[in-house]
């Protein structure tokens, strides 16, 4: 497994020197689309504790509780890198379904799953099917904000 090694948000982007802009580039596009998403370094969740160990940049926060009753702090966008590509993370729904299904193909992304996709170099990406996401993301999150937490939790 890819880790990063950082303990805040600018050791992450530090992180790799080589898709240090592609994170400057695409948090550019982000912060425009999504403004009351505010960024912040997600430091994963400690060993020992349920949740995800991975470290990421987050946009906006929520808290969610998994079967054990432990709550989990989340991003509602997530930026990771991982050893060849970026990914992206989304943990909104439209219509009951993940939000990133509707947007597969459009992003010029390298692969799409049912809450993220990934791309190797920020070129790549269609920047305005991206804006359009995560504005929308952030459209849903702000009218419902448990939105993301029935999503997570599988309800």
């Amino acid at each position: 497994m890819y880790r990063v090694e950082a303990d805040s948000l600018e050791a992450y982007l530090n992180f790799d020197a080589g898709r240090k802009s592609d994170l400057v580039r695409l948090h550019q596009v982000i912060r425009k689309a999504a403004p009351g998403l505010k960024r912040y370094f997600h430091k994963g969740t400690p060993a020992g504790e349920a949740g995800m160990r991975m470290k990421m940049i987050g946009y906006g926060r929520f808290r969610y509780t998994i079967k054990s009753g432990s709550t989990i702090e989340w991003p509602v966008i997530g930026v990771a890198l991982q050893k060849n590509y970026v990914s992206v993370y989304v943990a909104v729904t439209k219509a009951g379904a993940p939000i990133v299904k509707g947007y597969a193909g459009t992003l010029g992304e390298l692969r799409s799953g049912h809450n993220n996709f990934s791309f190797e170099r920020f070129d790549d990406l269609n920047v305005a099917a991206a804006s359009s996401l995560f504005a929308a993301a952030a459209g849903v999150f702000a009218a419902d904000p448990e939105n993301p937490v029935r999503y997570m939790q599988g309800s």
